[in-house]
């Protein structure tokens, strides 16, 4: 499949969203309100969606979408655009740029065209599966092959307990050389580019992780689920290098006392 349209349309759909939401950004205007999860959403998130459904009903009318903040049209379709306007809203929230928009392209249910775009430190990150770019210059994980070495990224260091084995990951944490929040789908964008070793979330929804699977693979990493199962669908995420990713997950999966 020639995916060349679909990589073009997919980068417009990122700027054109980042030229809405870039005003938006530590805009002491801006009202913040909060969804029955308690998680919270402001007129960026819904604007930047409602935009970027209006070009792809323009573009590709037959084409389904699932939105986190619009919901699902023709979730069943043979293509299916998955839209994260923020991921990361909370960091949007209070003026850390450590966010992203999260668009990817569905095709028979599985992810074949993934961007992470941060409009605000403008970096685009592209990935098919086989090749991803940053800002047009092709990307991959950095050789890292013991836990002990590794930058480890999650979103929220609270949530593996909540979700997951949540001694496992501490126990995984010590190990790590260095341990850091730079998460939501920054985190990623980070492991993809060569800058940090592992990324890893414990809950996630199908928008979240998405975009990430071509990302991530195309730079030549591995992502999974927490257990090393299928990346998507999913409701968890690790992802790291060829060398790292087994260990990671055998660790998650290890006994502690």
């Amino acid at each position: 499949m020639d995916l060349t349209p679909y990589r073009s349309f997919l980068k417009e759909l990122a700027l054109q969203s980042g030229e809405f939401i870039r005003p938006l950004f530590a805009n002491p205007s801006l009202a913040v309100e909060f969804k029955s999860d308690q998680s919270p959403v402001t007129a960026a998130d819904r604007g930047a969606e409602e935009l970027i459904r209006t070009l792809i009903a323009a573009k590709f009318p037959a084409h389904g979408i699932i939105g986190e903040e619009h919901g699902n049209d023709r979730a069943d379709a043979e293509f299916v655009w998955v839209l994260d306007p923020i991921d990361g809203t909370k960091a949007f929230i209070t003026g850390v740029p450590l966010w992203g928009t999260l668009i990817s392209l569905l095709h028979n249910g599985q992810p074949i065209l993934g961007a992470i775009h941060q409009p605000i430190l403008q970096q685009l990150m592209i990935g098919d599966g086989r090749v991803t770019t940053l800002n047009e210059r092709p990307v991959t994980v950095r050789p890292c092959s013991r836990i002990e070495e590794a930058t480890l990224l999650t979103s929220d260091p609270l949530n593996p307990a909540i979700y997951q084995n949540g001694a496992a990951y501490d126990a995984l944490t010590k190990r790590a050389r260095l341990v850091r929040t730079w998460g939501d789908c920054y985190g990623y964008l980070l492991l993809a580019a060569g800058w940090a070793d592992v990324a890893m979330d414990p809950i996630m929804n199908p928008w979240d992780i998405a975009a990430l699977v071509p990302v991530v693979r195309g730079a030549g990493g591995v992502i999974t689920d927490w257990q090393g199962a299928a990346a998507y669908p999913a409701e968890s995420t690790v992802a790291a290098g060829p060398g790292l990713h087994s260990q990671v997950i055998a660790a998650l999966a290890a006994r502690t006392a």
